[in-house]
């Protein structure tokens, strides 16, 4: 699996009565072409900065990211980031035991009903909602939430609207570094409500990485089948289907 063992517990889209389709977002990601199936360590860009960990006991365990939502305040993981209760702390841009852009506590979290009561592998997608930590504003900007401070990608989810197959860039945390790496590779089908990569060194701390695909969109949150995998090789998501959509529609009332 890609989270440790001592585990502590956590898009824009608009949902129609048809289906689903994606809220314009600020902060695109620029893309340059990049070798398949090769990870190293990410390098420290404006648009990584939205990446960061979730520290619980001193300890970061997995890896969470700011999706665009209407207050601001929204970050996404794997459902089973969240699961084991106790307090939580998102920390964006983590390099080196830095919070260069302040550090973020957890108030509330959003988790679909087929991971709550039977621990669905395709509904290992979750939210939550942040504050700045002990009333300090993160980074320069006094007063802001946390998508003023670093940004946020949208989530592609819904109805036709998660595609698999295309490239996908997977920025997460091993527990084992204190920087995060960085692969892009095609994402492919598995199972009914599954998609898999192939990138090396994505062991325990990186559940609940982004996948973004060309234009930047979150298609995809490691964790899924086995939470993500049990080699560090081959990692895994659920498809963002309609109930991440509507779970997001939930965390953004």
């Amino acid at each position: 699996m890609k989270r440790p063992t001592r585990l502590p517990f956590l898009v824009a889209v608009a949902l129609l009565a048809t289906g689903s389709v994606p809220v314009a977002a600020a902060h695109t990601r620029a893309r340059t072409p990049e070798r398949l199936g090769v990870t190293a360590t990410a390098p420290a860009t404006a648009a990584d900065a939205r990446v960061g960990v979730l520290v619980s006991g001193g300890e970061h365990y997995c890896t969470a990211s700011v999706v665009h939502s209407p207050r601001r305040d929204l970050v996404v993981t794997a459902a089973h980031c969240l699961s084991g209760g106790g307090d939580i702390v998102f920390v964006p841009g983590y390099r080196g035991g830095e919070a260069p852009y302040g550090k973020w506590t957890v108030t509330r979290t959003y988790l679909a009903d087929g991971w709550k009561e039977s621990q669905d592998e395709d509904s290992d997608v979750a939210f939550a909602r942040v504050v700045p930590t002990g009333g300090q504003k993160g980074g320069s900007k006094g007063g802001a939430e946390v998508e003023d401070v670093v940004g946020a990608d949208r989530l592609l989810a819904g109805r036709g609207r998660s595609p698999v197959g295309g490239a996908v860039t997977v920025v997460g945390y091993p527990k084992v570094r204190e920087t995060p790496v960085r692969c892009t590779a095609t994402s492919t089908a598995y199972g009914g409500g599954q998609q898999r990569i192939e990138c090396p060194g994505y062991s325990g701390g990186t559940s609940g990485s982004p996948w973004t695909d060309a234009r930047g969109r979150i298609v995809g949150v490691l964790g899924g089948f086995q939470e993500g995998g049990t080699t560090d090789d081959v990692s895994y998501s659920a498809v963002l289907g309609a109930e991440t959509a509507a779970l997001y529609q939930e965390a953004t009332k």
